[in-house]
Formats: C-alpha cells, structure tokens, sequence
C-alpha cells in the first residue's frame, strides 16, 4: 500500500472536516473552536500562514493534519485524524514525521500541541516523535485538552 503525503487542495476540505468531525464524535465532542477551524479551514488556517497535509492512498484520503501558526516559527499541530478504514497501518506515524520534516525544513523552532491523556496511543506516538510535556494556560483553546506538549525543532 503506497501512502502519498500530500499538501491541501481546496477539493479536500470537505475530506478534512469529516476525518476530523468523526475522530471528535468519537472520543469527545466538537467544539465551536474546532468547527471554526474545520468549516473555514482556508480562511482560518492556510490564509494566516497554516498549512494542512492529507495521507491518500489510491484516490481515497485516508487522514490528515494541520499547522496552525501561533507566531512566527511556532505551529500548532492540530487536528489530525485517521480514517478508521485505515487505522492500524501507522499512517498516523507517516504524518507526524512529515509534519516534523516540513517544519525542520521550513526553519522553524518549535511545534506544539493539546491532547487527553487517556489518548494513550496518541501520547505514545507524541513522545515517540520527541514531544514532551510543558504547563498549559490557565484557559486552553480546547476544552477537552488536559495536556500541552512542544518539541523543539
């Protein structure tokens, strides 16, 4: 199986809003943060400097991820998702070391990311791809979120 690690084109959103709405369905809910970034992602993400990569496999999207610029250099790894037709094939993996390529590419100095800590095969992968714990705001973007991680780039 040949997994292509391709940038966004418009005719995906729709693929990176349901990836997205599903994995959140699943585990959590969606809140309004996430439906503002996942309905308007060219406006709300590529436009203000973000970026959005998709795994395809064949002509089917099988996950995706997104960059969310905070500031100059720093990126918030948000919003990546795994069919679950395609769970299982470390796809996630593939990802996360493109992310991690794109942004050591691109010279920038740090990634970071909000998770849950009973996603333990997420935190798992995170640590494994050298993201570690840091304090989280007092207010985080996401309800959900109880854990905050960076890794310097």
């Amino acid at each position: 199986m040949k997994v292509e690690i391709i940038p966004f084109e418009s005719r995906y959103a729709k693929d990176f809003a349901q990836l997205n709405i599903a994995w959140l369905e699943k585990y959590f809910a969606v809140e309004p943060h996430d439906s503002e970034l996942m309905e308007q992602c060219e406006d709300t993400i590529i436009k203000p400097g973000g970026h959005i990569f998709f795994a395809r496999v064949g002509d089917k999207i099988a996950g995706t991820f997104s960059l969310i610029k905070i500031e100059e250099g720093i990126y918030e790894l948000g919003k990546m998702a795994v069919s679950p037709s395609f769970q299982g094939l470390k796809i996630g993996q593939q990802l996360m070391q493109h992310c991690i390529d794109f942004s050591i590419s691109n010279g920038w100095k740090m990634l970071q990311l909000y998770s849950h800590t009973s996603l333990e095969n997420a935190i798992y992968i995170y640590k494994k791809f050298g993201f570690v714990t840091i304090p989280m705001e007092e207010i985080p973007p996401y309800d959900r979120s109880n854990i905050k991680m960076e890794r310097r780039l």
